[in-house]
Parts: structure tokens; C-alpha cells; sequence
């Protein structure tokens, strides 16, 4: 069962002291290029938009924030469909105009690997759907660690394999910060670091022994990024306020939001 749950922002008082603390067919559409042949997808009614009044737990493991109520945000997308591989092994919504395409899977994943990237209509990239990711975990020196802040955290129904270093899934954004302020969203049960410090925040859920894990974001993983280095997908900001003010008022972000949410794994 997949909930439609309010997106809660920090509020400015706790951005304030975070900042202190821490320096196969088409459907109808308008313009655009069309559905590829491959997958399903079917029209499917707009929900409601998201209200206020949500407040997850504590950031302790890094996919949780303190937050409370702000302004309702941005509505999402009047027309609604739903995705669906030629498997039928996954699905999940998204707004009419988008588009969803198989592509061929990363380098290194395991065999019946998926791959789907959902883009709009102007080429814009918006997130990728990856199975089949291998299991990885690289060293983390507390002198490279950088300090990170949830700033929007959802519970999300899906089925995840548990142990160490997990958490029960959620939908998140994140930022770390570096020269400025990197954001990316996307569905993680991994704990992001100790002490709100991590080398990278990792949009990955474990999946069952064999199948690998999965990703669906806009990034796999997200990290401090050099000046000299290329930021897109991922977000950049000025401050901490400015990437509140992007989860509150987006309508890009509440369509993804809703997108994410809706994912449903058969397999």
C-alpha cells in the first residue's frame, strides 16, 4: 500500500541553528517526445496534494530531520501515469508529460539488472530507477567527513533487507556541505554517518541476497563536490534556507516526491 504523506521542512529556527552548528505504449500528451514503445503505462487520477503537518524523528540516523510545518507546498502534476517494465517487476507514477525510459544498466550490476530513467519533456533529467547494484561501502577517514542535514524525510513502503547499518526506508533530501550546499533526493534505508558526518549519502536501499540492491533518485550517491567538478543532477545552494525553500515550494520536488513514493517492487 503506498501513502501520500505531507512533506515536512526544517523551520527557519532550526535552519538557523543548523547553520550555526554547522558552517509499451504512449499516452496523450502536449508537447514533448513520446512514451517508448516498452514499458506499460496507464493514466492514472492526480491525488491530492500534500498537506503540512508531519514531523519525523530526529535526525540520528541519517534519514530522519527535526522539522515542523511550513507553508503547503507546491501542488503536483493535474495528470498522473503509471510505469510499469515489460516484467511487470516494478512500478511506480509519474506526471503525464514525463517520460520513462529503459536504458541500458550501469557497468558492474548484476544480471536482469533494470535501469529506467524518468526525464521531462525538455530532456530535463529527474531521477533513475537502478536494480541489480552490487553492494558497496568504501572507507570514510573522519578527516574527509563532511557535515550533512535532512531536510525532508518520508517513511515509504517498501519491502528491504535489514541488518547493520540499515534503517526502515524513506524517502529523503539531503544536503552536504562543501563550497556551497549539495542536495539530492531520492529512497535510502542506509544509515548516512555518525554525528551527522558522512564521505557521501548513499540513495540506496539493500535488496535480498542475489538480487542486489536499488536505487531510485536522482543520484546513487551524493557527495561534497569540488569546485572544478560537475554538480547536476544533484542540487546546489547558498544556504541551508534556500534548500527548505526548494522541498517547500518546488513543484519539481513534489512531483518526484510523489513519484518515489509510489514505487512498487513485485520482485
Amino acid at each position: 500500500m503506498r501513502g501520500k504523506a505531507p512533506v515536512p521542512v526544517l523551520s527557519a529556527v532550526f535552519l538557523l541553528a543548523a547553520a550555526l552548528a554547522v558552517p509499451g505504449c504512449s499516452g496523450p500528451q502536449d508537447s514533448g517526445p513520446g512514451w517508448t514503445a516498452q514499458p506499460d503505462v496507464t493514466p492514472s487520477p492526480a491525488g491530492p496534494s500534500a498537506g503540512s503537518g508531519a514531523s519525523p524523528a530526529p535526525a540520528t540516523d541519517g534519514a530522519s530531520a527535526t522539522a515542523t510545518a511550513g507553508p503547503s507546498p507546491a501542488a503536483t502534476a493535474a495528470a498522473w501515469k503509471t510505469f510499469s517494465d515489460p516484467a511487470k517487476t516494478v512500478s511506480f507514477e509519474l506526471p503525464q508529460e514525463w517520460i520513462a525510459q529503459s536504458v541500458t544498466p550501469d557497468e558492474g550490476t548484476l544480471p536482469g539488472a533494470l535501469k529506467i530513467e524518468v526525464k521531462k519533456p525538455d530532456g530535463t533529467f529527474m531521477a533513475a530507477l537502478r536494480t541489480g547494484l552490487p553492494p558497496s561501502a568504501a572507507d570514510c577517514p573522519e578527516s574527509v567527513r563532511k557535515p550533512y542535514t535532512v531536510i525532508s524525510s518520508l517513511p515509504v513502503d517498501v519491502a528491504a533487507a535489514g541488518g547493520e547499518g540499515t534503517i526502515p526506508p524513506r524517502m529523503v533530501f539531503r544536503v552536504i556541505q562543501g563550497y556551497r550546499f549539495f542536495g539530492s533526493y531520492g529512497i535510502t534505508n542506509v544509515v548516512g554517518g555518525a554525528g551527522n558526518q558522512a564521505c557521501e549519502l548513499r540513495n540506496v536501499v539493500r535488496g535480498p541476497a542475489g538480487k542486489g540492491d536499488w536505487s531510485f533518485g536522482d543520484l546513487v550517491s551524493l557527495k561534497a563536490f569540488a569546485p572544478d567538478e560537475k554538480v547536476a543532477p544533484a542540487k546546489a545552494f547558498d544556504t541551508l534556507g534556500q534548500a527548505a525553500e526548494y522541498v517547500e515550494g518546488s513543484a519539481d520536488f513534489a512531483n518526484v516526491q510523489r513519484m518515489l513514493m509510489s514505487l512498487e517492487i513485485k520482485n
